[in-house]
């Protein structure tokens, strides 16, 4: 189901993107390390390899959530610049404690292996990474919230995954929607062994970009 919330009129910088909890940052999953410190690590280039953080699967889904995120952070802004303001701290760390909430584990999901004695998992945090890459590869959304229904342990058992997008104001609400559908669809099927029965899309927030100013006329008309 597509759907849009808070929508009222042209006027708003940034609607609240309510989906991005601001009142839980839980890091457990980032083996004693935190977000700023993953984002320091990245503003470093990753010159000096910790190896704390490379060998970390919580901080690896969290490095490359925070990539993507600064990806579209920078696009975002060199098409706004001159007409909309940075995204304020605020705004940034409420994604980054969603980042961080969603670098857990999870639960586990079996892969089949043609070893009878293998016993091979995809954990639900690798598999939400992997939607979110695929939503925020589509030209003007990004990920908010995602979840993944049913019971992912049981092979063939029917899943469905929900995501909550933030959009760009201007674009066409169903069609961003359709190509997030069609992108997170093909990348769990190519990359996982998911029976996906539903991929539900709701646009939550829209961000909006405010038009040059007429100029004024002044003087007498002929």
């Amino acid at each position: 189901m597509d759907g849009a919330a808070g929508i009222d009129a042209p006027g708003f910088d940034v609607l609240s993107f309510d989906v991005l909890d601001t009142d839980v940052l839980d890091e457990s999953a980032l083996d004693g390390h935190t977000v700023d410190e993953l984002s320091d690590y990245l503003d470093s280039g990753r010159s000096t390899v910790n190896f704390s953080i490379e060998s970390s699967p919580g901080c690896q889904l969290a490095l490359a959530a925070l990539e993507r995120l600064r990806t579209f952070t920078r696009g975002l802004l060199d098409e706004e610049a001159r007409l909309e303001p940075e995204p304020s701290d605020d705004w940034m760390r409420r994604v980054m404690s969603r980042i961080a909430i969603e670098a857990h584990a999870g639960r586990d999901i079996p892969i089949a292996s043609p070893e009878p004695d293998a016993h091979l998992v995809l954990t639900e945090g690798a598999v939400r990474g992997l939607v979110r890459a695929a939503g925020d590869v589509v030209d003007g959304a990004i990920v908010g919230r995602c979840t993944i229904s049913g019971d992912v342990g049981v092979p063939g058992a029917p899943v469905a995954v929900h995501v909550d997008l933030s959009v760009r104001w201007g674009s066409r609400m169903p069609d961003v929607a359709s190509r997030v559908r069609a992108s997170i669809q093909r990348e769990l099927a190519m990359h996982t062994e998911l029976v996906v029965t539903a991929v539900d899309v709701t646009i939550q927030d829209v961000r909006y970009t405010p038009g040059p100013v007429p100029a004024m006329r002044t003087g007498v008309a002929s």
